[in-house]
């Protein structure tokens, strides 16, 4: 084979190229196959596609050569050099190997499972030292004002919010493998944490007589309950969180898809706007539970609406058109602005000086955030006696935060370029939580518009987590109190602003109609089941639907015929591609999706349907052929009985009247016998006339009555003679599709159609031999690797057929790369 720089020459010559064929031989004696492409015309092409790496418009100087045997599954064993057995490492191996103990082994541990301790070392004050104190200031002062809003999202007061703001964001430091995410409160495992405390701590439970004989409501008591139940759901939430890491349950959040996560999020966001608007009007309507709780509070809401606290309304239409206008003045101008508007931060300190100086709270009834105390808590054991009764909410508050949070964390990860151990996250993110339930904290998570600022302000680690922290502990240690006076309905108009990005997912049903309408479809099942069926059923719904989709599409998969390109050694779908041509007498099958047992029987019906086989009605007629010929060699048995003895008699009147020249006339009164000079005997008896013809072995009432196959069979015969399955897209084999394709290969072949599998994966190819699929009738030799060596095979079988001389057939293979 010439070299590329001879190749180049020579083309730049005028030299013209030659035909290229693929000439395929007896078979066993070898395949050449020759792929050429058309030269570059200048030198200086073929120097560029050196330089640039074979750009896309260089492919035009590639050139291959193949030359090689067909090869078959025996024969690849042996070419390829197979292991009959892959030797795999027994578990007392494995587990000697998981405990055995060494220094080395040790610091492995001991990286891997904490985090921090690989890469503080390295740690470059210079170069991260600003951005990283910037951000933190940045996201603390934003987790002051989100910690008080979301607790009363958690139904906890708000002093909970900002120890849910401290001691997870320290853990998180720790063991935490992403540089970018912000661990803290989240508006919907807030509202899955709320939901469980006013389940199992409603307002009805605590209720008091009056001074005045009315009746109020403990409220003490009641949030002192509710934050046992939120701290013992946060516990088992992170407990479930651990072990799944300890496990290697991070693939689990590959069950929840993205559209299946956006649409829930947006659900939940639902949830939580009509969860505040009771703050926000100033209203106290009765708490419902279960499905179509939504629908329920809404119908509440509307009719108390003439009930509305006109001044908790005008705080709340004041603090809405502060947080808005500054916000869309931060998106706008982002890029010339240092650091954010903290106009979250500003709207609570106005709302407290001006609550604190005109005493709304007194004068207007307007309610406040109440007493919060400064310090911090002690840990304490949370209730485990709530355990049984919170596990469902827990599980589903773990698989939520852990899907945010790895989602998150990989979007960061692959835009600055670092990985993000999923498992790692799995545990950092359940020490958090587990940690967290001590100090009566709440469950976490990351949270999207934090996480986006601490990106956008220059943080490039977790350090900005660590400062961010150390804020909330000098509010928490100092400054707590001064917010005693603060409005509720400020901190709900933070959480309505805060939400539009939630919202804005909204977009994504337009773009899903576009590109994929089964993840619309997702998406809006997800939302609608979110928003009537609560929280907790609707992420169980959805995640069944979402598999359901999966399992349909396996059930409705695409089953095509493929033709070969001319010139070319691809195979593609003939009703997509033009230039696909169908071999004659070949029939190339595909499937798009898994062969499995629940849709093995719709793969062997979509073969016959697509093959133009009528494989039953084919067996009706063979078998009623065999009949008919049965009948006809019955018939002709009596007719020979019927026509022996006169043939025995005509046999002994020819011996007895040998000598006779001309010939013979017997008078008798019933018969008369004339044999002539050709030796044919004809006797005469009565009205009966008949003709023999003795001694002489042809005899025209025996005909050859072998049919190969009649009407459709012969256009069977003629049409095709081989099938191939393509079974490239397998992965596995079960037993029920090892019965189908058994079937597959005995009912073809009783109509005389060979069937050939090409593509087959050493896995596929083990799980057949394990089965006991392979058998005389069925040897390994029907499988190949690539379904251009089964249509080679397929053609020298043909020709084999038909004629057992040496041959050659040519197939012009000029591929352009």
């Amino acid at each position: 084979m010439l070299s590329d720089k001879e190749n180049v020459q020579r083309h730049a010559q005028g030299e013209k190229k030659k035909k290229v064929s693929i000439h395929t031989r007896t078979p066993g004696r070898g395949l050449r196959w020759f792929a050429e492409t058309p030269k570059p015309k200048q030198r200086g092409a073929y120097m560029d596609m050196n330089r640039t790496g074979m750009g896309v418009s260089d492919h035009a100087g590639a050139t291959f050569c193949v030359e090689r045997i067909v090869l078959d599954e025996l024969k690849l064993d042996e070419v390829a050099q197979r292991h009959n057995e892959i030797q795999c490492s027994s578990i007392k191996e494995k587990i000697c190997n998981s405990v055995r103990c060494s220094v080395g082994q040790w610091k492995i541990w001991i990286l891997k499972w904490i985090p921090l301790l690989s890469w503080i070392p390295q740690y470059s004050v210079r170069e991260n030292g600003l951005g990283d104190l910037v951000s933190g200031v940045s996201v603390g002062i934003m987790h002051l004002p989100q910690g008080m809003a979301y607790a009363l999202l958690a139904s906890v007061p708000p002093v909970f919010g900002l120890y849910t703001s401290f001691y997870p964001v320290l853990v998180y430091f720790i063991f935490g493998t992403s540089r970018h995410v912000s661990i803290g409160t989240f508006a919907v495992i807030s509202i899955m944490i709320g939901s469980v405390s006013e389940r199992l701590a409603p307002n009805d439970h605590f209720l008091t007589n009056g001074t005045n004989g009315s009746v109020v409501i403990d409220t003490e008591a009641r949030d002192v309950q509710r934050v046992k139940v939120a701290a013992a759901t946060t516990l088992l939430c992170g407990i479930f969180q651990v072990l799944f890491g300890l496990v290697r349950f991070g693939f689990v959040v590959k069950y929840l898809s993205e559209p299946l996560v956006r649409g829930y999020t947006t659900g939940a966001a639902t949830h939580v706007i009509t969860s505040q608007l009771k703050y926000m009007f100033g209203v106290s309507p009765r708490r419902f539970c279960g499905p179509l709780q939504l629908l329920y509070t809404l119908v509440e809401l509307g009719r108390l609406l003439p009930q509305t606290h006109i001044a908790t309304l005008l705080i709340s239409l004041v603090a809405l058109t502060a947080l808005i206008t500054v916000k869309e003045i931060n998106s706008c101008y982002s890029r010339r602005l240092l650091l954010p508007v903290p106009i979250e931060l500003m709207v609570i300190i106005a709302g407290t000086l001006v609550s604190h100086y005109a005493d709304l709270r007194a004068v207007n009834g307007v309610d406040v955030v109440g007493e919060i105390p400064s310090g911090l808590v002690p840990p304490r054991v949370p209730e485990v006696g709530f355990f049984s009764s919170v596990v469902g909410d827990a599980f589903a508050v773990a698989v939520v935060g852990y899907a945010i949070s790895i989602s998150l964390g990989k979007t960061f990860a692959l835009k600055h370029g670092y990985k993000v151990d999923s498992n790692q996250e799995l545990v950092a993110l359940g020490l958090s939580n587990t940690i967290g339930g001590f100090f009566q904290c709440y469950s976490v998570t990351s949270s999207m518009s934090r996480s986006l600022v601490q990106e956008s302000t220059g943080g490039k680690t977790q350090v900005a987590g660590l400062i961010s922290a150390v804020i909330v502990f000098i509010t928490v240690l100092k400054l707590g109190s001064l917010f005693e006076q603060l409005p509720t309905a400020v901190l709900s108009s933070i959480v309505f602003v805060n939400l539009k990005g939630m919202f804005t997912q909204c977009q994504d049903i337009p773009a899903l109609w576009r590109s994929n309408r089964v993840d619309l479809l997702v998406w809006l099942v997800t939302f609608l089941c979110t928003v009537l069926l609560n929280l907790d059923l609707g992420l169980a719904a959805s995640i069944i639907f979402t598999l359901l989709t999966v399992i349909f599409r396996t059930q409705c998969p695409r089953y095509s015929l493929l033709g070969r390109v001319s010139d070319t050694e691809l195979y593609l779908e003939t009703e997509s591609y033009k230039e696909a041509k169908a071999i004659p007498g070949i029939t190339i099958f595909r499937s798009s999706a898994m062969i499995y047992y629940a849709n093995a029987e719709l793969y062997q019906a979509a073969l016959l349907k697509k093959s133009g086989i009528n494989v039953p009605k084919l067996l009706k007629l063979k078998k009623r052929k065999e009949e008919e010929e049965n009948a006809k060699m019955k018939q002709v048995n009596e007719k020979d009985k019927q026509t022996g003895v006169l043939r025995e008699l005509a046999n002994r009147m020819m011996v007895s009247m040998k000598n006779v020249s001309e010939s013979v006339h017997c008078h008798g009164t019933d018969q008369e016998c004339i044999i002539n000079d050709s030796g044919i005997a004809t006797v005469t008896q009565g009205n009966m006339n008949c003709s023999f013809q003795p001694e002489q072995d042809s005899e025209e009432e025996e005909r050859d009555e072998t049919d190969t196959h009649s009407s459709s069979c012969d256009g069977v015969q003629e049409h095709t003679h081989s099938i191939i399955l393509d079974f490239s897209p397998v992965s596995f084999i079960d037993t029920v599709t090892l019965k189908t394709l058994k079937n597959i290969f005995q009912d073809f072949a009783e109509v005389d159609v060979t069937v050939y599998i090409a593509g087959c994966q050493v896995c596929v190819v083990q799980q057949l031999e394990r089965g006991g699929f392979f058998s005389e009738s069925i040897s390994k030799s029907r499988l190949f690797p690539s379904i251009h060596d089964a249509v080679l095979h397929c053609l020298c079988q043909s020709q084999r057929d038909r004629s057992r001389s040496e041959f050659a057939l040519e197939m012009s293979c000029v591929t352009r790369l």
